[in-house]
């Protein structure tokens, strides 16, 4: 009979010997996690609008043809960086060519003419009117040369400045006439975030002055500068264009960003941001509450320096623990120094 409790006293030993050992927070009460705190202030911080945004280039060109040909080469494409004077498009213009050559040759029959003319007047076969007339024949020939190679330059299109192509509508072999866009060229080194700001919130800002800007929501703001800024409001919006200059590589053209405009104070809630902790997507501080760690969760709002807005969770006047040990657990008796 006894033999039939033999499973069941070998269980109940598993089952002790599989117990875990004792938290921290299962110690006798007597030993206390000594911590460090802070009061949660109540203060007043500078109330921040975030204004829409986009990211553009400060130079944006838009190549164009300006005469009638077709594209001969074209080497470029989407994406690629191109620096300033280098060639970006060939145009084929035979008309162009032949009349380059046809000043030409004219240029070169009026300074014989002028020569020859020259010579007859210095042994007085000549009077001195013809030589004016040829010289002047000569004159309205080099302009001709100057005019026509100056319209066969536009054959060949350079690059304006560094950049980046970022638009290609036309192929080689295509037909190009005036007006007609080629390339889009972008620079890369110099990026503005443009939106509109409230009239009243731009009052107070000027240009030069310093403006967050919230490119990625997971990062925080970067430093931009206000390049422009738009003296007159619009009458439907009532809001003032800004253009504000970001540093390098932070945005790309085009990019979604956000204007952190201050204006104005609003009361808040602070901490230190080190007594804030996370546990996964939660946050969370211990209060020190009659002498025991007390676990709440909370909402944080901006930072500021070395302290975070509360928006809830805590009261003015609470103690909460800063950098809190990763032993301590809610109930746990502490022993606290401001």
């Amino acid at each position: 009979m006894p033999a039939r409790f033999l499973p069941l006293g070998l269980c109940l030993l598993g089952l002790a010997a599989c117990r875990p050992a004792e938290t921290a927070a299962e110690r006798p009460a007597g030993q206390a996690t000594p911590v460090r705190t802070a009061v949660v202030a109540a203060g007043r911080i500078p109330l921040v609008t975030e204004v829409p945004a986009t990211v553009h280039p400060a130079e944006r060109a838009v190549i164009a043809a300006r005469l009638t040909g077709t594209i001969a080469t074209l080497p470029w494409g989407l994406g690629q960086s191109v620096h300033a004077g280098e060639l970006l498009v060939t145009l084929s213009v035979p008309e162009a060519d032949a009349r380059v050559r046809q000043v030409q040759a004219q240029l070169a029959e009026a300074g014989r003419t002028a020569e020859r003319e020259r010579t007859l007047v210095e042994k007085g076969v000549n009077a001195s009117d013809s030589l004016r007339d040829a010289e002047d024949r000569l004159h309205f020939a080099q302009a001709a040369v100057a005019e026509a190679e100056a319209l066969l330059a536009f054959a060949t299109v350079r690059a304006p400045f560094d950049g980046v192509i970022t638009a290609k509508p036309v192929l080689p072999g295509d037909l190009a006439t005036p007006g007609l866009p080629l390339l889009t060229l972008e620079s890369t080194q110099h990026l503005r975030a443009e939106g509109t700001i409230p009239e009243q919130l731009a009052a107070g800002l000027h240009l030069g002055d310093p403006l967050k800007v919230l490119v990625d929501e997971s990062a925080a703001p970067v430093d931009g500068r206000i390049e422009e800024l738009s003296s007159a409001a619009d009458a439907i919006s009532r809001s003032v264009l800004a253009k504000v200059a970001l540093p390098a590589g932070v945005a790309r053209s085009g990019q979604f960003v956000r204007l952190e405009v201050a204006g104005g104070e609003a009361p808040a809630l602070l901490v230190p941001a080190d007594a804030v902790t996370h546990f996964g997507q939660m946050e969370q501080v211990f209060v020190v509450d009659g002498g025991r760690a007390v676990l709440r969760l909370v909402k944080t709002g901006r930072s500021l320096g070395a302290q975070i807005e509360i928006l809830s969770g805590l009261n003015a006047g609470e103690r909460v623990v800063l950098a809190p040990p990763a032993a301590l657990r809610d109930g746990s008796p502490v022993t606290s120094a401001p």
